[in-house]
């Protein structure tokens, strides 16, 4: 998943993010840079395998998010997201 929006220092970015976990409500991600909570971020969802679940429709677009709670893990950045419109 991509992420992009402004970090904690208020810099622009585009970051490549590893997703852990996803809902229709949410997402919990690793980042590499710290982001501040409550800050709307954008995430995008390449697009879908043959072998993917289905779960997320083809040619999904970008999905607004709210950041909700952070936590540095090493290198990366744990970070919860709650979506402004619910998917699926």
């Amino acid at each position: 998943m991509f992420i992009r929006g402004k970090d904690a220092h208020g810099e622009q970015f585009l970051e490549l993010a590893k997703t852990l976990d996803v809902s229709g409500l949410g997402a919990f991600l690793t980042c590499p840079r710290s982001l501040a909570v409550s800050e709307i971020i954008t995430l995008t969802i390449p697009a879908p395998s043959i072998t993917s679940s289905g779960l997320i429709p083809a040619g999904m677009p970008p999905i607004q998010a709210r950041v909700k709670r952070q936590q540095q893990a090493g290198d990366v950045y744990l970070v919860g997201v709650e979506f402004l419109k619910p998917i699926g």
